[in-house]
């Protein structure tokens, strides 16, 4: 079997997002950068069914250089091969027709995202990627099973749960369930020593327009300072002395 898993680098969840001077590009001095979190479920997957089936697992990105210890890191996980498209990712449309382009001239029997980015959380790449591919596409997949060239795929939807049964290949969104964070792995040591040697191809982009420009980032307010009062009179003071309320 043939697996594909996309992958996105994106910042930790615990890192301070700033942006540059004229709020158009993300400041990434001092921010620790990972695997999207919802790509780990979809890998940890493909190493389920690689050991259940067999075969060989490519982790893809869309990115720069600086997306290469991330790509490393899935290598130590235990993929078998990376393969970074040399290009910013833009927009969503731009990364699924990258992404697009790759697939139609390989052949994968099962490709698998995250249902979403932890950094735009917009659940459009997989979408678009499975239109552009002509291919079925489960998002919000909490479970998966493949028999042969058959596969069953369950996503959540709204109220409830929907399951795709037919052939490969197919298009999932992973998310939590499909496995549980238990079963996520982590890089050991020698997982990461055999990394240095396994293949990391870099490929040229084949999109050179964009459908998006950001304009400006702007960061969310910040939450406003909450006090706690004793009685009634100090409430209207406040009140009346510095929210001006009253």
């Amino acid at each position: 079997m043939n697996l594909l898993v996309c992958i996105s680098h994106v910042p930790d969840t615990t890192a301070k997002i700033n942006f540059d001077a004229a709020g158009k590009a993300l400041d990434a001095t001092g921010v620790q950068f990972v695997i999207n979190p919802y790509d780990e479920f979809s890998l940890t997957k493909a190493l389920h069914l690689k050991e259940a089936h067999g075969g060989s697992i490519t982790v893809l990105n869309v990115g720069g250089p600086e997306t290469e210890p991330t790509l490393r890191k899935a290598l130590a996980i235990g993929a078998d091969q990376a393969i970074r498209i040399n290009a910013t990712p833009t927009d969503a449309i731009t990364v699924a027709k990258e992404l697009k382009n790759h697939i139609s001239a390989n052949t994968y029997d099962l490709i698998l995202c995250g249902q979403e980015s932890i950094d735009y959380n917009g659940q459009q790449v997989p979408a678009m990627l499975g239109a552009l591919l002509n291919l079925p596409f489960v998002n919000a997949c909490v479970d998966l099973t493949i028999d042969g060239s058959s596969a069953n795929a369950t996503g959540e939807i709204d109220g409830g749960h929907a399951t795709y049964s037919g052939s490969l290949p197919l298009v999932v969104g992973g998310k939590k369930g499909l496995v549980e964070e238990k079963d996520l792995r982590i890089p050991n040591m020698r997982g990461i020593m055999t990394a240095r040697s396994k293949p990391l191809q870099v490929l040229e982009a084949s999109e050179s327009d964009t459908a998006t420009q950001a304009i400006k980032f702007v960061k969310p307010a910040g939450k406003s300072s909450v006090k706690l009062v004793d009685s009634v009179d100090e409430l209207v003071h406040l009140l009346h002395n510095e929210a001006k309320a009253i």
